[in-house]
């Protein structure tokens, strides 16, 4: 066997990068010495430089004989001397290291000069046939071959002294693989046509056409990598039985990546709605596997295949589909027969039913000649029975509907084809606070629809919603069959104006009972008394037939299970219903259900069907309903009212603007009461005041647990105000959301001034660590540290911590990596010990309740301020406090007095500002001496606790001058302040505040303490 010969089924571009293994790499520098390398010294498998062993070697040449062997075409030898073959060549390879001669010599020698020195220096085989003798000589010779190429190619000296021999070489290697295409073997001149058809199957199908679309300025090709998405499919198997009950298998839903519908299954039959995807998944597959190489697709659409009557042959697989190449005569039987191909066979539901069954036979015709290749069927859920082909092997999938995340990477992708990335964020921000439009986009082909028509009306979509669901319809129930170029495929053809009688009928029907299905018979029942009032062909057909093909054909009614029909959309069951019953004179109905929250949408649907004079009388209606709720419906009816009594109009905007913006937290959750509708409602924080913003984000945050995507849109509209409160509200609220998303689109955007963030869940901390820093944290929960610090990939930028209710946290000391820390919390931490070890960090503030070990608290030198609320160890507060520190603030609450009262106070003669929570212990005469001694103190703070529960200990404080202003917090509202007037002479400002869930007038108290600066804060 010559090289060229074997080079059919060894190209140099597989053996090439084969035989480098052989040789180590270039050293720096080889190329500027005189002396030359000798072989031994370049080999891989001797001397310093070792990488292979012996048995590698063995290994190498193992594959590069089991590469000519498997391929297609006539063995070479017997069977069974391949391991004798193998092991032959590997010596040959291996006398390499033991030729006296440098790599210029061999360029020298020529490859089959080279080949005859390493036969002779190699042993002699044992027992090869002629055959295998032949093949030996003819690898070893191409393999000297490739050796000597890539000695031409090493970037040392013999690229400067070899140029012309290079060259020559080169020269020799392009004429063998010109010579290999032009050898008369049939697996030569397959391989050679593959290569022409791959990248012909690659761009063929690297664009999608988007049918029935006809908008201005709007293309129906898009680029698949534009178009597609990694959408999910479904599956539905019986893996085994149940636990509980043997004798019942247990269904069990699967999903995976739709591309990955081929993998461990050689037959698929896909299922999807119109529009779903199923035609761009098989256009992916099949880039995919021309780009890989693996397979060899075959993309048959059925509606072209069975325009020419008979479907095709394998040898008609190309023709049938008008691809311009000519394959090698039987090159797609040669495929088949090797297990190489991928069969896509889309669009089952897109030919006539009698067709389908003769299309099985096909098939499966095809799949019992050629196994072991790769068939996918396509088709529309109502297509075939759900069994249809399960007998053969074929495995289910379904389409499942696009998820938000997927809808938003469409819309990115789609604007960015078009070039319109100024239109992507209020399109996606529609697409989140309207909801009808949220559950329209389920699936490519109506978000594509979406995105057109928004672009079509220059980026506001609201007034062209009724637009929107007639472009869709149009589309739907005519264009896109029509502009593919199918004709009728089913009993009976329904032009798109019979199509919208009978779906509106059945629409209405659903609407009135308040379900979203309804039973088959009930659906012919309803179609049965339309028809006499439709135009169909000259044919007739009977109410199942043509439900039949309803079900099939519209792409807007489907089964999702035996016997039960609904809408792929519940926006189109509105909408449709609405239709009809503005159609037939049905305002008063509309009206009566306006109390009924499914009905909204029917509602506004209707405004948009209705003539002026009807919707000013259903608005007025609405109104008269002297309701919240009814009054915001009114208002979200207006975007469809284009034509209206401008009377009707201001007075339904009048009474929503006392509603809408709110202005209290109070207003704000009454609002929320009104439901998701609300959420369409609410303006942006432009000219808004920082009471209303904070109103709108309240009312959006309450709504974010029954429709989160609405509340998202809102509050991601408020994430660059620069408002403590609103900001606050926002980073409250996260917990309500997903926290991955509501990070990416709100809290990542947040200005973190003053601003703290809480984490409590696992995912929250997991969410934290990718986000930009926080210097301000809080967590809350049993974390273990490690997850705490993990979460903070820059601990030296955070200032503040907060650490709650964690029963894991035990030494203290970890917390020195926060280098920066000047405020620390610890609250109901049981375990927690070690403040000592926290003497390094710059701490000014430490509070401090429910902690082991209070002692370490001592070598805090830093502190400033100082809060507890705990039983404090030893007698006297110098015991437990830092007594070096300056400090300018105490908190003592419950418990932190029982022990030491104030003994010891005095010694901190900096305090200026001394609170005294819940105590639990009176305050003795003793205690208030101590308070008299502070040189400082201008500021008391008093928790009204104190003033009820202990009257004496207020009896028996004294004069305290230096105190200007007094704070009470958690007043009920009756607490006697009076004994605190005489004691308080320097007192110029005080502050009440109300405990949660009393309230009273300031006035009760202002006349107490004439000429002083009175407030009343509400919690």
């Amino acid at each position: 066997m010559e090289p060229t010969v074997l080079g059919g089924k060894l190209a140099s571009s597989l053996m090439g990068p084969l035989l480098k293994k052989l040789f180590v790499a270039d050293g720096p520098g080889a190329g500027l010495v005189d002396r030359p390398v000798r072989l031994k010294s370049l080999v891989s498998f001797r001397g310093e430089k070792r990488v292979l062993v012996e048995k590698d070697v063995h290994r190498l040449a193992e594959h590069l004989v089991g590469q000519a062997v498997d391929s297609p075409g006539e063995p070479p030898f017997r069977a069974g001397e391949r391991i004798a073959v193998a092991d032959a060549l590997a010596r040959r390879l291996l006398a390499l290291g033991d030729l006296d001669m440098d790599d210029v010599q061999a360029v020298r020698l020529g490859h089959r000069e080279l080949a005859r020195t390493l036969a002779r220096s190699a042993p002699a085989p044992d027992g090869l046939s002629a055959d295998a003798g032949h093949f030996l000589d003819s690898a070893t010779e191409w393999a000297c071959l490739q050796i000597l190429e890539f000695f031409t190619r090493r970037s040392t000296f013999v690229a400067r002294t070899l140029v012309e021999q290079t060259r020559s070489q080169a020269e020799l290697i392009g004429k063998i693989d010109e010579l290999i295409t032009r050898v008369p073997r049939p697996d030569a001149r397959d391989t050679a046509f593959e290569r022409r058809y791959l990248p012909y199957v690659a761009e063929r199908h690297s664009h999608i056409t988007i049918y029935g679309i006809d908008l201005r300025d709007s293309p129906d090709r898009w680029p698949l990598e534009v178009a597609y998405l990694s959408l999910e499919a479904t599956a539905t198997d019986e893996p085994g039985a149940r636990q509980d009950d043997a004798a019942h298998p247990a269904p069990v839903t699967l999903k995976l990546p739709a591309e990955e519908a081929m993998r461990g299954n050689d037959r698929v039959l896909l299922r999807g709605d119109a529009g779903s995807g199923k035609t761009t998944l098989v256009q992916w597959l099949a880039v995919s596997a021309a780009h890989s190489g693996e397979r060899i697709a075959y993309v048959l659409p059925l509606r072209t295949l069975i325009r020419a009557g008979a479907l095709p042959a394998p040898a008609a697989f190309l023709t049938a589909v008008s691809c311009p190449l000519t394959p090698p005569e039987g090159w797609t039987e040669r495929v088949l027969t090797a297990g190489r191909a991928l069969v896509l066979v889309d669009g089952l539901d897109e030919i006539p039913a009698p067709d389908r069954h003769r299309t099985r036979d096909w098939l499966l015709a095809l799949i019992r000649a050629f196994p072991g290749n790769s068939w996918l069927l396509t088709s529309r859920p109502t297509a075939v029975r759900p069994d249809w082909l399960a007998t053969e092997g074929f495995r289910e999938l379904a389409l499942a509907p696009m998820r938000r995340p997927d809808v938003a990477t469409f819309v990115h992708r789609w604007h960015t084809a078009a070039r319109a990335p100024q239109l992507e964020g209020p399109l996606l921000e529609s697409l989140q606070t309207k909801r009808d439009l949220a559950r329209l986009a389920t699936n490519p082909l109506m978000c594509g629809l979406i995105c057109a028509l928004h672009r079509e009306r220059r980026g506001y979509l609201p007034t062209g919603r009724k637009e929107l669901y007639d472009s869709a319809l149009t589309m739907l129930l005519a264009r896109r069959d029509r502009e593919r170029g199918m004709g009728t495929v089913d009993e009976v053809e329904l032009g798109e104006e019979a199509q919208l009688e009978l779906l509106q009928r059945l629409a209405y029907a659903l609407v009135l009972s308040g379900r979203t299905e309804m039973d088959v018979e009930t659906a012919e029942s309803i179609v049965e008394r339309c028809l006499p009032s439709i135009a169909l062909p000259d044919r007739q057909a009977d109410a199942p037939t043509v439900l039949r093909t309803l079900l099939l054909r519209s792409g807007l009614v489907r089964q999702p299970a035996v016997g039960v029909l609904d809408f792929v959309h519940r926006t189109f069951q509105d909408y449709l219903g609405a239709r009809y019953a503005v159609e037939e004179g049905h305002l008063d109905v509309l009206a009566s259900h306006a109390d009924d929250t499914q009905w909204e949408d029917v509602i506004r649907m209707a405004m948009a069907h209705a003539r002026p004079r009807e919707r000013a009388w259903l608005l007025r209606q609405l109104l008269a309903g002297e309701k919240p709720r009814l009054t915001l419906l009114a208002l979200a009816c207006l975007e469809h009212a284009t034509a209206l009594d401008p009377g009707v109009r201001a007075e339904v905007e009048s009474r929503a603007a006392a509603l809408i913006p709110p202005r209290t937290k109070e207003d704000s959750k009454l609002l929320a009461e009104a439901g998701p509708l609300v959420l369409e409602l609410l303006p942006g924080p432009e000219a808004l005041t920082a009471e209303e913003s904070l109103g709108v984000t309240v009312t959006a945050s309450v709504l974010g647990t029954e429709e989160p995507t609405g509340a998202l849109g809102v509050l991601r509209r408020y994430r660059d105000h620069q408002d403590l409160d609103v900001r606050r509200q926002l980073v409250g609220t996260w917990s309500r959301f997903d926290a991955e998303e509501y990070a990416v689109e709100v809290l990542d955007h947040l200005d973190r001034t003053d601003l703290f963030f809480r984490c409590e869940s696992a995912g929250e901390l997991r969410t934290l660590a990718r986000m930009r820093p926080w210097p301000e944290l809080s967590f809350a929960g049993a974390h273990r540290i490690e997850d705490v610090l993990a979460a903070v990939p820059a601990p030296d930028l955070v200032t503040s911590l907060n650490l709650s209710d964690n029963p894991c946290l035990t030494d203290l000391g970890v917390l020195s990596s926060f280098s920066s820390l000047s405020r620390l919390w610890v609250d109901d931490c049981p375990a927690a010990t070690g403040l000592e070890r926290l003497a390094e960090l710059p701490l000014t503030l430490l509070g401090c309740g429910g902690v082991a070990d209070l002692t370490g608290m001592r070598f805090l030198r830093s502190l400033i301020s100082i809060t507890l609320s705990q039983e404090l160890p030893g007698a006297d507060l110098t015991e437990t406090l830092p007594t070096e520190a300056a400090l300018k603030f105490l908190f003592l609450g419950a418990h932190s007095t029982d022990n030491t009262g104030l003994r010891g106070l005095q010694h901190w003669t900096t305090l200026n500002t001394l609170s005294l929570g819940p105590l639990t212990t009176e305050l003795t005469v003793a205690d208030w001496r101590r308070v008299t001694e502070l040189p400082e103190l201008t500021h008391l703070y008093l928790n009204a606790r104190i003033i009820r529960d202990f009257p004496h200990s207020i009896e028996l404080m004294p004069e305290l001058p230096g105190v200007e202003e007094l704070r009470i917090a958690s007043m009920h509202g009756a607490e006697d302040l009076a004994p605190l007037v005489p004691r308080l002479p320097g007192l110029r400002s005080m502050i009440l505040t109300n405990r949660s869930g009393h309230t009273f007038p300031l006035s009760h108290f202002t006349g107490l303490f004439p000429g002083v600066e009175t407030s009343l804060e509400s919690r």
